[in-house]
């Protein structure tokens, strides 16, 4: 039997440790599909254009676009061309527990990228930036923020409106009685219902809410904000291998310009199930993000 001197043994034993990455012992999230031959994305049902449902029920959407982008590296990654592909349907209050415990193995829809969650999970490449704000009827005679001073004002379970919504009534001294709803169709329907005279939260989620009601012309946003927010897909946290495929998917799709290609299908175009156009170009803020992919949360 041939006999190896300590020190190429060694050599040899350095050798197996670097090799390269698609040879290295799966883990995480990857470790998991491959051993199930399922992956499953977690979707919003309203949360337009991001991530909703269409007239047959299916999940579409802006996000959904990317995210299955990161579905099909998936299978090339780890060489499952048959991959099962579950879909389920997360709220703001759940996706997170939902993510953890491993019911979902990634969350696509409007979820803002916060310093706070990134304590629990982590984040993709940022693919939109928002503001928010309010939508209000436009015969309520509010105009800004401060004019919601003694009114009922709704916004979503589970979301970063609220906390900053608090600190904004603290700073100008505004009080306003909240009511919640369980995702933002509820909630732009306690506003549509006058049961509240402002729902608060991120612009384009109000924009595509206002686009798809009745009567979009009796609402408005006001100019108001409270902050900008980064969306982005939500993963594990503590997943450096599925971490690093998505960031690699998402941050080339960015860098060839194929974003530009999805961003306008869902927000310059007549966008199913009913034809409407978002009019929404992209800002300053989205143009920095798509040119420089990058995680940072607020």
């Amino acid at each position: 039997m041939k006999r190896y001197a300590p020190i190429t043994l060694a050599l040899l034993l350095s050798a197996a440790l670097t090799a390269p990455a698609g040879a290295q012992e799966l883990t995480g999230t990857l470790k998991k599909v491959k051993e199930t031959g399922t992956f499953t994305v977690g979707h919003r049902e309203s949360s337009i254009p991001f991530s909703y449902l269409d007239d047959k029920q299916r999940p579409i959407g802006y996000a959904m676009d990317l995210c299955m982008k990161i579905v099909d590296a998936v299978k090339a990654e780890l060489k499952l061309p048959s991959l099962k592909v579950n879909l389920q349907p997360v709220t703001s209050s759940n996706r997170i527990p939902l993510l953890q415990n491993g019911t979902i193995d990634m969350e696509c829809g409007s979820t803002t990228n916060s310093v706070k969650r990134q304590e629990q999970v982590s984040f993709g490449p940022t693919y939109f930036v928002i503001n928010i704000t309010a939508a209000v009827k436009k015969n309520s005679g509010i105009n800004s923020l401060v004019d919601l001073n003694g009114k009922t004002v709704s916004t979503t379970s589970g979301t970063t409106s609220v906390p900053m919504l608090k600190a904004y009534e603290k700073t100008k001294n505004v009080s306003v009685k909240e009511i919640f709803g369980k995702d933002h169709a509820e909630s732009f329907l306690l506003l549509a219902d006058d049961r509240a005279s402002a729902f608060i939260m991120d612009d384009i989620l109000l924009a595509g809410q206002i686009a798809n009601a009745k009567n979009p012309a009796d609402f408005k946003i006001i100019p108001d904000s409270l902050r900008k927010e980064p969306y982005s897909m939500m993963i594990r946290k503590d997943d450096p291998q599925f971490k690093a495929l998505v960031d690699k998917t998402v941050g080339g799709i960015m860098k060839s310009g194929e974003i530009d290609k999805i961003y306008d299908k869902w927000f310059m175009k007549p966008m199913p199930p009913k034809g409407i156009n978002m009019n929404f170009p992209v800002t300053p803020d989205i143009r920095d993000a798509f040119k420089n992919p990058n995680d940072k949360g607020v």
